[in-house]
């Protein structure tokens, strides 16, 4: 079983106090956060996605080969868990595991996050493909931003084509920082 590394849970652990403070974060890319485009079915966002890219933030410094893994635990409950390599694709693997909690009223489109205590914050899936391939995820202060999609490699033109959505919610994707996957 892979053990969770405490200097990197408690890192993470600066997303969840997003709302609340500045710790740790990049400069705004959004000034105008959007509200989600589209409900999510919970059921079809579970399960691994791959981080194509991100605005930078200290908690995931020097992560390559980034995961996500989303489960259900209950009705409105999902168990996340986070990974990355440390330093490069090859580097020691990093895990996170954490709580989220929907967002009543939301669509399923909202959910806060804590990978610390009770310490909750914002993670809005902002779009996402029609078929659940891609999703572009952020919250309302505009410092944090993540593409995600379901391979971890899928394309020039995907990827063009995913900027240029999260440049039309309003993001800066000039600030967006490549995330290296194998292969």
């Amino acid at each position: 079983m892979k053990s969770v590394t405490k200097s990197f849970a408690l890192t993470l652990a600066a997303l969840t106090l997003a709302g609340c403070s500045t710790f740790e974060a990049g400069p705004v890319g959004n000034t105008s956060v959007p509200q989600p485009a589209k409900p999510v079915e919970v059921e079809r966002y579970l399960g691994r996605w791959y981080e194509l890219a991100r605005y930078e933030a200290g908690f995931q410094k020097d992560c390559e080969a980034v995961t996500a893994d989303y489960s259900l635990t209950a009705s409105d409950r999902i168990k996340v868990v986070n990974a990355c390599r440390k330093g490069s694709i090859n580097g020691k693997i990093e895990t996170a595991t954490g709580k989220a909690k929907i967002v009543s009223g939301s669509g399923d489109a909202k959910l806060k996050v804590s990978f610390f205590g009770p310490f909750y914050g914002d993670y809005w899936v902002l779009d996402r493909a029609e078929d659940y391939s891609w999703s572009i995820v952020g919250e309302p202060s505009g410092r944090y931003l993540w593409l995600l999609h379901r391979q971890p490699n899928p394309g020039t033109a995907t990827f063009d084509a995913m900027k240029r959505r999260a440049a039309e919610l309003g993001y800066d994707v000039r600030l967006l920082r490549v995330t290296q996957q194998p292969g």
